[in-house]
């Protein structure tokens, strides 16, 4: 496994991003594109030439920092890329001095992310989303 900070390709990250099934998958490759240069910081990883995990940090870059894109390709989920990434994006925010560090989860992975030191938030804690409709 070679795990760079480099941003991967778009078209790579496209083929990794839809075997995931989230959202609207007729997504044009522009909009992969737009996505990786808005992140701060990123690891992607590669078995030999193909991208079989990715992880990227939207941030201030001095207070909050939001995980997204934590994907690993199905076939070569729990071999232990997920906990690297997530791992190595977590130490890039306490390096910059950043402890307000927040994700969303995808369905049915929960249980990962306590295992790596998050919470869920309280009922009570502020934050909302914003739901947005298809067609």
């Amino acid at each position: 496994m070679n795990y760079t900070t480099d941003l991967p390709d778009a078209a790579d990250f496209q083929r990794l991003y839809l075997t995931t099934g989230w959202g609207n998958q007729d997504r044009m490759l522009e909009w992969f594109e737009a996505t990786l240069k808005g992140s701060w910081f990123a690891i992607s990883v590669y078995e030999e030439n193909k991208l079989v995990g990715f992880g990227r940090i939207i941030s201030d870059g001095a207070i909050h920092a939001f995980i997204t894109e934590m994907i690993v390709h199905p076939d070569w989920q729990g071999r232990g890329i997920g906990k690297e990434v997530l791992s190595r994006l977590v130490e890039h925010c306490k390096q910059q001095g950043i402890r307000d560090i927040q994700l969303f989860c995808a369905r049915g992975k929960q249980e990962f992310y306590l295992k790596q030191d998050f919470v869920i938030r309280a009922e009570d804690a502020p934050g909302m989303e914003w739901k947005f409709k298809y067609g």
